[in-house]
């Protein structure tokens, strides 16, 4: 059916919205719109508002699908025509978009001829277009969000993530009045929208619940964590059906995970088993099955995790670590480079081997409190990931730090021999006395002293400790900014086994 031939039954639709319902979002103070119902045919063409608004405004560009052009997208003060267009299409698709103004938000749908809902797999929905309006049946997997209603609903040809469930009576924030639960078989009908490239299907009519006849109802212990050293897990269900359960461990987790009883009846126990983890954490999804007299499969899932050792290496090994799929822990140490948001404790932090972005030292406020600043040393344990191609730590808690205070050759040879407090050093290089190694003398406006030792970054030893002044092409008259601690050899002061940080060349 063409938009032209049921545009005016929606307009009249839309009009008895706007005289109840909807007068608080299309006649806001801050921004005022002709119309919140923006009708496009199905043929191809435009459509245009206008737009008043007392400061300057802009739409939410990421709500926007590639179908529909908006121009334009912001504004100032005053009065703007506002022009929506899409191509022609041969299914109908919608789109809710946002303008806000001074903190408030006006809502505008976009429609563009009639909306079909599609029977669909959660492959023809990845598959097909956007903001298109299908209708699929799947097994709750996961649900993420008890609020707003989000979760993974899951068939035979893949998954696809629900961002919303509305209610009974089509309202938002209810979802807990479902009772769904993982396991259920449920029928959803919505609009598909990409978020990235995660494909989500946008506040879903709920058509249909069949309750799973076979449920998690706990763990032993709570937290289904098995411990470093192995041990047990035993899972608690339910069945309401005379045949049984089986259990499914996912093949790349049958390497630590085994089963090792299962006790059948309306109660079933089912207990998984783990040897000793020299890696780091890990997890794994198993899969519970039934069937009832009519050969209808039911499905409850359960995560196993076990603790890992945490592992301990340089700053280019932990680059060269996968990840996907990795929950292993590790631990780093280096110097603190720069400072990216003290509030959040993003920093960048190099050992002798390489540089890496850290998400994050603990919650909001924790870095600013504990004192640290670039130059200090810190030792953390995090994971591994990778946030628009950059490499991070993240989830990153702090082990340990030694706290690197700067000051000039006289404050430092005024200092006590220390082999636990570090300093940090600038001056000139007068003269390199072991090139192997990096012994040189080192002089600022207020003093010389002489640096035993002069290695390419924190945690180096045995031959990544040699040559590093001619690597970094670092000669005499260099500026040198190094770190170490104060030691006194045949009644000469030293700064010994000193660290590189940073160096200017000469002029």
């Amino acid at each position: 059916m063409k938009l032209k031939y049921f545009i005016s039954f929606f307009a009249l639709v839309a009009l008895l919205s706007s005289c109840s319902d909807d007068d608080s979002m299309t006649l806001l103070d801050e921004i005022k719109v002709s119309s919140s119902y923006v009708g496009i045919d199905v043929d191809g063409g435009s459509n245009t508002i206008t737009l008043n608004a007392k400061e300057a405004w802009s739409f939410d560009a990421e709500e926007i699908p590639a179908w529909l052009t908006v121009s334009p997208m912001n504004g100032g003060a005053g009065e703007t025509k506002v022009t929506f267009t899409a191509p022609s299409t041969m299914d109908g698709r919608t789109a809710v978009l946002h303008v806000s103004c001074a903190d408030k938000s006006q809502t505008i749908n976009v429609i563009q001829g009639l909306a079909v809902v599609s029977p669909a797999t959660c492959a023809e929905i990845i598959a097909g277009p956007e903001s298109k309006t299908y209708r699929v049946t799947g097994t709750v997997a996961t649900i993420t969000n008890t609020t707003y209603g989000n979760w993974i609903l899951r068939d035979e040809t893949g998954e696809i993530t629900i961002y919303g469930t509305l209610d009974a009576k089509g309202n938002e924030k209810n979802f807990l009045s479902w009772g769904m639960e993982v396991g259920d078989i449920v029928t959803v009908e919505g609009p598909k929208q990409l978020y990235g490239t995660t494909v989500e299907l946008v506040n879903v009519t709920v058509v249909n619940i069949q309750k799973s006849l076979v449920k998690v109802e706990g763990y032993d212990p709570e937290d289904a964590t098995i411990p470093v050293e192995g041990g047990n897990v035993a899972v608690n269900l339910t069945c309401k059906t005379n045949n049984g359960i089986s259990v499914e461990i996912p093949e790349e987790a049958k390497s630590w995970l085994g089963i090792v009883s299962v006790a059948g009846g309306a109660e079933p126990v089912v207990t998984f088993h783990a040897n000793a983890n020299a890696g780091g954490d890990r997890s794994t999804t198993v899969v519970f099955k039934t069937t009832d007299d009519k050969g209808q499969e039911y499905t409850a899932e359960a995560v196993i995790n076990q603790k890992g050792s945490i592992q301990e290496m340089s700053i280019a090994d932990f680059l060269l670590e996968p990840t996907e799929n990795n929950n292993s822990l590790y631990r780093i140490t280096g110097v603190i480079t720069s400072i990216a948001n003290p509030t959040y404790g993003n920093v960048y932090i190099r050992d002798w081997s390489g540089e890496v972005y850290v998400y994050g030292i603990g919650a909001k406020g924790f870095f600013e409190t504990t004192g640290l600043k670039v130059g200090d040393v810190v030792t953390l344990v995090g994971k591994r990931a990778v946030y628009k191609g950059t490499d991070q730590l993240s989830n990153t808690t702090l082990e340990d730090y030694k706290t690197v205070t700067p000051m000039t050759i006289d404050e430092f040879l005024d200092q006590e021999d220390n082999p636990n407090v570090y300093y940090m050093l600038t001056g000139n290089i007068t003269e390199v006395a072991n090139a192997t190694y990096g012994n040189l003398y080192l002089e600022d406006e207020t003093n010389q002293v002489y640096v035993y030792g002069c290695y390419p970054g924190w945690g180096a030893t045995g031959d990544n400790r040699k040559n590093w002044l001619e690597t970094a092409g670092i000669a005499v008259g260099d500026e040198l900014s190094v770190i170490g601690v104060k030691s006194t050899y045949n009644g000469t002061p030293q700064l010994a086994n000193g660290i590189y940080f940073s160096h200017k060349k000469a002029q």
